[in-house]
């Protein structure tokens, strides 16, 4: 996974594989390629929620414990 990617990015080449793939314009030699990336891509946005999920709760926390 690119160390620069981010999730607007993953997720908008996410869109692009899902398209191909359900108007079938990705050929047959390219479609196991093309599901490893989106599960890879999956993953990453995956990860990238979660953590974006605990800097927030740690946010609210530090928020509610300074006032």
């Amino acid at each position: 996974m690119e160390t620069n990617l981010t999730y607007e990015a993953a997720y908008k080449e996410l869109q692009q594989i899902a398209r191909e793939i359900e108007t079938e314009s990705v050929s047959v030699d390219v479609l196991a390629a093309r599901v490893k990336r989106a599960s890879e891509l999956i993953t990453f946005c995956q990860t990238r929620l979660r953590a974006t999920e605990a800097e927030v709760e740690n946010i609210i926390q530090q928020m509610t414990i300074t006032q």
